[in-house]
């Protein structure tokens, strides 16, 4: 079996540092085929990300190049793509990182059944994640519901070191055909977005180090106390990084973990809920794209609508609320504390389904993920586990005031605010579809809901719904 040839199959593990699969294939001495497939995982998710992945998997092939390593690109279905290079080169088997969504699962699953009964070797590993999903539970053996007891629970245990990079992997004696990265065009939908995007992008393995290594250096100090205001550089960033696996979570825990300080602890906490959100959807897949409390079928929300497309366009009138809309199409990303506001904005101020902000998060972050995103929007929406009170209506101007009390951050990323608006607020009319019709010249809409009379208004569809 040492001169059988592995598959090695990437998906979001685009690194070389901290891969227990792929140290345990350089460990055999086997020759190596790596390989990316482009298949539905790929070509249906939202633009933004799509053309992100595009990205990471250009650099990461970089990277094996300098290995002495290529990354064969094929697109398809995976299986049928696996079993033709199975074929053309000889392989004794594929090994991949193990992923949680619904999809990938069932998709996995099939593809190892398959290979298995067809005599090659098929293995998954860890490594998205800080533990597998089902290795945290209750003490009745039940997954977790609440963050906070899986936050203790895991923060109990001894999260495995993370793996240095292979010095070496063994290529085959011959490589086979592979496809033309641009000419899967993973960028198109993005249309003249993706140059925008492009200037904020933190890319690869080795700029991720470097923005953990800054990080932990400068900022985790005053983490927990500077992570809630939108103008401050106060945060990681490494959710675009994580994203395509192009650091790995047990790589960032350990390197927080030695240093004292709330700031360190705060930042571990972060990369738990990450966990935690991968642990939910393992476990309650339907938290995707259903209610997690099924009583809120029952809640008047609406679907989509004419105030949910002005929100989309970032004018709503209300600046904070516009400014992290706005700040995510220029730069792919949102703010945390932002965020929050924004969907709140959303799914109670305008009464409008979080399905429909979880679409269009979906279609415009760079850190698109499938389990934080949909957790995230259930949670303010007050449908989710673990969910904000629905009462909890975030209030867009005291929130503003609170957190953004010189307008620094909505001047940043909202033209008509400013006399000489900066490069990122004009981004936004550079990088928006022409049939818009944007224009930073025009003044600055006015408040499509009175706010105290928009928060009257969700409180009392939710107090119906508990009389039902």
């Amino acid at each position: 079996m040492s001169q059988t040839p592995l598959i090695l199959w990437f998906r979001r593990d685009l690194r070389l540092d901290d891969h227990p699969m792929l140290s345990a294939a350089a460990a055999t001495g086997r020759p190596l085929l790596p390989v990316f497939i482009a298949d539905r995982s790929v070509t249906e998710i939202g633009a933004a990300a799509r053309w992100r992945w595009g990205e990471a998997v250009a650099s990461f092939a970089g990277r094996l190049t300098g290995q002495g390593s290529r990354l064969i690109l094929r697109r398809g279905a995976a299986l049928p793509v696996l079993l033709s290079l199975a074929e053309e080169i000889g392989a004794g088997g594929v090994w991949w990182t193990r992923l949680y969504d619904p999809f990938s699962r069932e998709r996995d699953a099939d593809i190892k059944e398959t290979l298995k009964s067809k005599g090659f070797e098929a293995r998954s590993f860890h490594g998205h994640t800080l533990v597998e999903p089902w290795e945290i539970a209750t003490g009745q053996g039940d997954p977790y519901k609440v963050y906070t007891p899986f936050w203790k629970a895991l923060s109990a245990r001894d999260v495995a070191e993370a793996l240095p990079a292979p010095k070496a992997l063994r290529a085959p004696e011959t490589w086979p055909g592979s496809e033309d990265l641009a000419g899967w065009t993973l960028g198109a939908a993005m249309n003249r977005g993706a140059p925008v995007l492009a200037r904020y992008a933190v890319i690869g393995e080795e700029a991720a180090r470097k923005r953990l290594d800054s990080f932990l250096k400068s900022k985790v100090e005053g983490y927990r106390e500077d992570r809630d205001f939108p103008a401050l550089d106060a945060v990681s960033g490494l959710s675009e990084n994580l994203t395509y696996g192009e650091i790995g979570p047990r790589r960032i825990w350990h390197a927080a973990l030695p240093l004292a300080g709330d700031g360190a602890t705060h930042f571990r906490k972060e990369l738990v809920w990450r966990d935690f959100a991968h642990h939910l959807m393992y476990h309650f897949p339907h938290l995707l794209d259903a209610n997690w409390r099924p009583e809120w079928n029952d809640f008047s929300w609406k679907i989509d609508n004419a105030d949910a497309e002005r929100w989309r366009r970032g004018l709503t009138g209300e600046p904070i609320v516009d400014a992290g809309l706005r700040q995510m199409f220029v730069t792919g990303t949102m703010h945390n504390r932002v965020r929050m506001i924004v969907a709140s904005y959303l799914t109670k101020h305008l009464m409008t389904h979080w399905k429909v902000g979880l679409d269009w998060f979906a279609d415009c972050l760079t850190d698109w993920d499938p389990a934080s995103n949909a957790m995230g929007w259930q949670w303010v929406a007050g449908s989710g586990p673990d969910a904000a009170p629905y009462f909890r209506v975030f209030n867009p101007a005291t929130q503003a005031e609170k957190f953004d009390q010189k307008g620094v951050y909505r001047k940043t990323f909202i033209a008509e605010l400013s006399r000489n608006p900066g490069p990122e607020a004009l981004a936004y009319f550079e990088a928006v579809p022409r049939s818009w019709g944007l224009d930073p010249a025009r003044a600055y809409p006015e408040r499509m809901v009175d706010l105290a009379r928009g928060r009257e208004r969700a409180l009392a569809a939710y107090a119906a719904l508990k009389k039902t």
